[in-house]
C-alpha cells in the first residue's frame, strides 16, 4: 500500500484516527469491534486495514509509531474542516 492509496481510503483514515483517539485500556481489537458494530467495516476488512497501516509504518507492536501519530493528526485536521 502506498501513501497515495491511504489518502484515498476514507475507511483507513477513520481507523487510524480511531486508533489515535482510543482510550488507554482499549486494544486495537476493541477498536475493530467498534468499527464492525457501527457498520463502518467488517472485522475481516479491519484486519486487512491494520496490515496496511503496518506496511505504511503507522503501527508497530500494536502501537502507533511517530509517523502514525503525525498522520493521525493530519487526518484529524482534515475531518475538522
Amino acid at each position: 500500500m502506498t501513501i497515495e492509496e491511504f489518502q484515498q481510503n476514507i475507511e483507513l483514515k477513520v481507523l487510524l484516527l480511531a486508533l489515535y483517539k482510543k482510550q488507554d485500556n482499549e486494544t486495537f481489537k476493541d477498536i475493530l469491534l467498534v468499527m464492525e458494530d457501527t457498520r463502518v467495516f467488517t472485522q475481516k476488512v479491519g484486519k486487512k486495514y491494520l496490515k496496511n497501516l503496518k506496511e505504511l509504518n503507522f503501527i508497530k507492536d500494536n502501537q502507533l509509531t511517530f509517523l502514525g501519530t503525525q498522520q493521525a493528526k493530519i487526518v484529524e485536521n482534515e475531518f475538522k474542516l
